[in-house]
């Protein structure tokens, strides 16, 4: 049994390229990772080595879940409409396992395993495959890159695990899971999101374009400033390179303007200001004085603001 999909898709082409949907939204459905996905890799029979003469039934109690699962998170609802299915129609693509110890290790069928256990079966079809910790996970991340399973992030911490806890290069893995390597060096480069973007990055408040634009920002701080930007104003993929074009472009100059020490320039000023506060900052001067502009996109972060000004003030 196909499990259903997430409804949508981000839109992205083979290498992983967001733009062809590439405005921000609350409640983006999570991105697909798979277009294409008809010739990842070199497909799941050749990832593994059947062990077995074809499927047998396996107590739900004996399997124990892929400690590598790429997949970090499991819709309850789409999980609860499964169960619902397999109450039905019983489980009819079988899950694939590994021997491990007295009972079983889950390679591949996560979804299908935890809503039998939903759906109250004793049991599961399954088909028991002989295979390395490096292939379960490589199995795990075709299987979910297959399904459109994936975030962008889950994406890049499975190839992040594959270089570094396999030794595999990024030409390896992009071989064993058909990218190309442009595509999964993209993708291990959203690792490097500083927390607050990672954050909307990873519940689709921004897309991977968005990410990747704003990773041509050097400062991890201001990177998280001009994310909550981008959702506030909700800017598209371009608007967002170019935001990031002047914000560098600024602080470029202000760092290169070499401003007495007794009067630093407005973009300085600003940046120090974003740091402490968490928020855009504008500060313009003027002949006679000048204008501090704090940008604020809820109520709650206002109180934080503030709290955050008082207590500076009280220190």
């Amino acid at each position: 049994m196909n499990e259903p999909e997430r409804p949508g898709g981000s839109g992205r082409s083979a290498d992983g390229d967001p733009r062809a949907d590439d405005t921000p939204r609350a409640s983006q459905p999570r991105a697909s990772a798979a277009a294409g996905r008809g010739g990842l890799g070199r497909g799941l029979d050749a990832l593994i080595r059947r062990t077995g003469a074809g499927v047998q039934e396996v107590e739900i109690e004996r399997i124990v879940p892929n400690p590598a699962q790429p997949r970090q998170f499991i819709d309850p609802e789409a999980l609860e409409e499964l169960a619902a299915s397999v109450r039905k129609h019983g489980i009819l693509q079988p899950v694939i396992v590994a021997r491990s110890g007295a009972g079983y290790a889950l390679i591949a069928g996560e979804r299908r395993w935890r809503a039998a256990q939903l759906a109250g079966l004793p049991a599961v079809p399954a088909i028991v495959r002989e295979t390395s910790p490096r292939a379960a996970l490589e199995i795990a991340l075709v299987e979910n890159l297959q399904r459109a399973d994936l975030t962008p992030l889950e994406e890049a911490a499975a190839y992040r695990d594959l270089t570094e806890a396999h030794g595999l290069t990024q030409e390896q893995v992009a071989l064993q899971v058909g990218r190309s390597r442009v595509a999964v060096t993209n993708r291990l480069r959203l690792l490097s999101l500083p927390e607050r973007a990672r954050s909307l990055l990873a519940d689709g408040s921004v897309t991977e374009g968005h990410a990747r634009a704003l990773l041509g920002c050097p400062d991890p701080t201001m990177v998280d400033v001009l994310a909550v930007r981008v959702v506030a104003e909700r800017l598209s993929v371009r608007q967002t390179e170019e935001l990031v074009r002047r914000a560098t472009a600024v602080e470029a100059r202000g760092r290169g303007s070499a401003p007495q020490a007794a009067q630093a320039s407005s973009p300085v000023l600003e940046e120090e200001l974003q740091r402490a506060l968490g928020t855009r900052v504008e500060i313009t001067r003027s002949r006679r004085g000048g204008r501090l502009v704090i940008h604020y996109y809820s109520d709650e972060q206002l109180e934080g603001i503030v709290e955050a000004i008082l207590g500076a003030g009280q220190a």
